[in-house]
């Protein structure tokens, strides 16, 4: 289908305008908002970066029961502002954040009488949107639609990933944020399955890299995602699937909002090279702020964990006491006990194993079940989690025991209902000092600023699914060099990192020297590593030591270089320390000249790299090392870590 060119879509539009001059730009001025309604009283934007159009005229809306919020409207005022913050998070790409925007608020007067207000946000590194209503008719109101678009240049490439179908899968536990990223596709490429594509959703539109994603849902919206506008480069914003509640029998997928009401924000991460999108920190600098509370008790670190390559049958009770003696061999602070831990162990034993870990500087993780009735799992505990009642006498208990953190699997979706369950498992946790890691999960969107608690969540096809099949081990190494640019540049990923030993049944398709990477480049607050102990006891020394006094925290993190799919090179601050690592995602030699000036000067570097061999890697150490011109070579799907001081 032939369409009509962007530019004069987008000249037309924009003289079409009934309300012009109507901007908001970022503090430097660089990035510029244009907001004015159409002929229709539709409410529009665009986003242009150094005066070149990124987000074409873009559609703003809603549709309420009753309420028509989307068309007929007119601008009756603005309100602007300047906004500022400072922040500190215990997991991500940093531990202090500062935030610097302008604000805007468009006020809408619709033919009913009732009032929108939509409000933008512009910062160095991109802007947000969102919906307010401060009053209809009656004390809340049922969204029909959401009509918020993303358009884009017609040339304009994109990586995105699908969403698998609710209810189907093992077990029918789809959908979880778990299928690969389509990459350097056409914009405007059809969705094969009618679920649509997930956040975040990475663009390069006319020159500029565009991240598009949500944060600051609450409990008063259901999840979104993106779905293509056939025969156009737009994406419009979309509810779940009708199946992605609790109880499908009595819940529906539209949310339910009371008034005053302000939706989730919108993030568009907008730059003019990729730096600026892997460095970007809109998605946690709009989250809401923690919930109150003292979270002091919160401690990110790794974790040992036997269910990665060992599986069901290592659940038991001498298995698991191994993993926390390699725990505390490896100085991490967590082992992770998987699925069918109260039928295998019981509470009697796993609380003699708590007791028994904590005399070796360990705590327990223990796995849950989150699901009631919307999927055929038999993975127990089961259904423990669902009431707060249930809560709080398993919380209680765990406590008691001294259990350090849960492992959620399983959830439903996407639905309104569902995000009440995150939230409600979260701070339930939190009163009983239990951080949470949630796995068959949706993404964050910046909840881990608002339960602190929150230390880690999958979201990912992760590792697990490499020990399943070859064909998806063949795919890890360019899937990890886009989740870099996607998945991770916000919220925390629970992939579960690092096989350093052969997998039982699978070729391993990635170096020794890139498994060591994944760990400073994959972002999580619990880092459960998939290496077992006897794994491990086959890496040489310097491998073993690096492990041992890995970081539990980044202060600062830089991107290198790198490019979606292909591969990916950063710099992560601890103490005095940085550790520059990178991924090769390619089949072939991928020799690099890295400028790490930006880290500043260096005494040392130790350097682990790939060999011909990938099973093995080579160590050296560098005197005084030229950060300017910094060389190092990655086999295919290879990497290497340079710890410098």
């Amino acid at each position: 289908m032939k369409i009509l060119s962007i530019a004069a879509a987008a000249a037309i539009i924009l003289a079409g305008c009934t309300s012009g001059g109507n901007f908001v730009s970022s503090p430097d001025g660089r990035l510029k908002i244009n907001f004015g309604l159409n002929q229709a009283g539709e409410p529009m934007y665009s986003a242009t970066l150094d005066n070149k159009t990124v987000i074409y005229p873009s559609k703003l809306g809603l549709e309420l029961d009753g309420c028509n919020l989307k068309d007929g409207l007119r601008l009756i005022s603005t309100a602007e502002s300047g906004v500022t913050d400072n922040y500190s998070l215990k997991t991500g790409k940093q531990t202090d954040y500062q935030y610097c925007a302008n604000e805007k608020i468009f006020n809408l007067l619709a033919q009913s009488g009732d009032t929108l207000g939509i409000a933008f946000r512009v910062s160095g590194d991109g802007f947000a949107f969102s919906y307010r209503i401060n009053s209809l008719k009656g004390g809340q109101n049922v969204v029909n639609d959401e009509f918020s678009t993303f358009c884009f240049a017609d040339s304009a490439r994109a990586w995105l990933q699908i969403m698998a179908i609710a209810k189907t899968g093992w077990c029918y536990t789809n959908p979880s944020y778990e299928e690969n990223y389509s990459q350097n596709v056409p914009v405007g490429t059809p969705c094969p399955w009618p679920s649509g594509w997930v956040y975040p959703a990475l663009f390069q539109s006319n020159g500029a890299w565009v991240l598009v994603s949500e944060t600051g849902l609450t409990t008063q919206y259901c999840g979104t995602r993106l779905t293509e506008i056939a025969g156009t480069p737009e994406y419009k914003v979309r509810f779940p699937m009708p199946q992605e509640v609790i109880d499908t029998a009595t819940q529906d997928i539209r949310p339910v909002i009371e008034f005053p009401w302000q939706s989730p924000w919108r993030t568009v991460s907008v730059s003019a090279n990729l730096k600026g999108i892997v460095e970007s920190t809109i998605g946690t600098d709009l989250a809401t702020p923690a919930v109150d509370g003292d979270y002091s008790w919160v401690k990110p670190g790794h974790a040992s964990w036997s269910w990665a390559k060992l599986k069901d049958e290592s659940v038991v009770y001498d298995v698991q006491k191994r993993f926390v003696d390699y725990a505390a061999r490896m100085r991490w602070e967590y082992c992770l006990v998987d699925v069918n831990w109260d039928r295998n162990i019981g509470y009697e034993k796993i609380a003699a194993l708590a007791k028994y870990a904590a005399t070796k500087g360990v705590g327990l993780i223990l796995w849950y079940n989150s699901s009631g009735d919307w999927n055929t799992t038999e993975y127990t505990p089961k259904s423990r989690l669902l009431t707060p009642e249930l809560r709080e006498a398993e919380f209680s208990r765990l406590e008691q025991m001294g259990i350090k953190g849960i492992k959620v699997d399983f959830f439903a979706g996407d639905g309104q209902p569902v995000m009440q369950y995150y939230r409600d498992i979260f701070t339930d946790a939190a009163r009983h000092h239990l951080m949470v890691n949630c796995h068959g999960a949706t993404l964050p969107r910046g909840w881990q600023r608002t339960y602190p608690n929150l230390v880690t969540m999958e979201a990912v096809k992760g590792f697990e699914y490499s020990t399943f099949t070859q064909e998806y081990q063949e795919m890890i190494p360019t899937q990890s060099c886009c989740w870099t640019f996607t998945r991770n540049v916000f919220d925390p990923m629970d992939f579960t990192p690092m096989s350093l030993a052969p997998i039982p049944g699978i070729e391993r398709a990635t170096t020794n020297a890139f498994e060591l990477a994944l760990p400073v480049l994959f972002l999580s607050g619990v880092q459960h590593f998939a290496e077992t102990d006897d794994g491990m006891v086959t890496q040489p020394d310097y491998v073993v030591s690096l492990l041992q006094d890995f970081p539990t925290q980044w202060e600062k993190s830089v991107f290198i270089d790198g490019y979606p799919g292909k591969y990916f090179v950063a710099a992560r601050k601890s103490g005095g320390k940085w550790y520059v690592a990178g991924i090769n995602g390619e089949k072939t030699v991928r020799t690099l000249t890295l400028d790490l000036s930006e880290i500043g000067a260096a005494t040392k570097a130790e350097l682990f790299t790939d060999t011909d061999n990938k099973w093995q890697m080579a160590h050296s150490v560098v005197e005084n090392p030229d950060l300017k011109v910094f060389e190092v070579t990655m086999q295919p799907n290879g990497g290497f870590v340079a710890v410098i001081e």
